[in-house]
């Protein structure tokens, strides 16, 4: 009879946890992907030619950033351990559409226009000290903590001096604050193109017809990895939230 009591006590508990932790309420804050790809290990005229690519109108990531929004909504979002804020109560809060966050440049000369945020995001960059984070959760007092989430590319050579061929590396950068506004993961997964592209004289060839299809490559690797390493990765946070 002891042994009984002991087990429904248990698994009473086990219900009141589980309940707490579906009661728990993220708000994401910002979902972008940042168009530029990194180019740092190919010297100044790898970064002339990537800073061409950005510019061209002809490379659009905007169907890529779409697929892993849906991705990230429709399938990660039910490995976390808390609900996520519906994305309208987000974009169309007044106080969100108003807030600015510190290192953004919306307007003038210096306007960003390579990180793409998805409609109605406003791209909140990981800048240190976290004031934006606290702001948000300000704005968002009715939740436990905010999430930022954006996607990169960077090129990585595979082969030796001068030749060899480059891959896109692509990252899915996804960070929660707690109320307090401290840290509770920053995950930053990666994969790379399954295809790949030419250097010449050790300059990667930085076209749209090779780059963009490459960036479509890391970004199915990528999915495909998250969904086995995000449940592992996310276990914990509810704890410290």
């Amino acid at each position: 009879m002891k042994k009984s009591l002991t087990l429904i006590c248990l698994f009473s508990l086990l219900l009141i946890t589980v309940g707490y932790a579906q009661n728990k309420k993220v708000a994401v804050v910002t979902f972008y992907i940042v168009k530029k790809i990194g180019v740092a290990d190919f010297g100044s005229a790898a970064n002339a030619a990537v800073t061409k690519l950005s510019d061209d109108p002809d490379f659009n990531m905007v169907p890529l950033l779409k697929n892993f929004h849906t991705q990230f909504f429709d399938t990660y979002s039910k490995e976390f351990p808390f609900q996520l804020l519906p994305e309208e109560q987000v974009t169309n809060n007044d106080a969100y559409k108003a807030f600015i966050p510190l290192g953004s440049t919306a307007t003038g000369v210096f306007k960003d226009t390579y990180n793409v945020p998805f409609d109605g995001y406003k791209v909140v960059l990981p800048v240190t000290g976290h004031e934006n984070e606290r702001n948000l959760l300000n704005i968002f007092n009715q939740c436990d903590g905010v999430m930022k989430v954006y996607i990169d590319f960077d090129l990585v050579k595979i082969g030796f001096g001068g030749m060899g061929v480059v891959k896109v590396n692509a990252h899915a950068n996804i960070a929660l604050f707690n109320k307090s506004g401290d840290k509770v993961f920053s995950i930053k997964q990666d994969a790379k193109s399954k295809n790949v592209s030419p250097l010449v004289a050790g300059v990667p060839v930085m076209t749209t017809e090779k780059i963009l299809p490459m960036c479509e490559s890391a970004l199915t690797e990528l999915t495909l990895s998250l969904q086995n390493d995000l449940p592992k990765m996310v276990k914990k946070a509810n704890a410290k939230l």
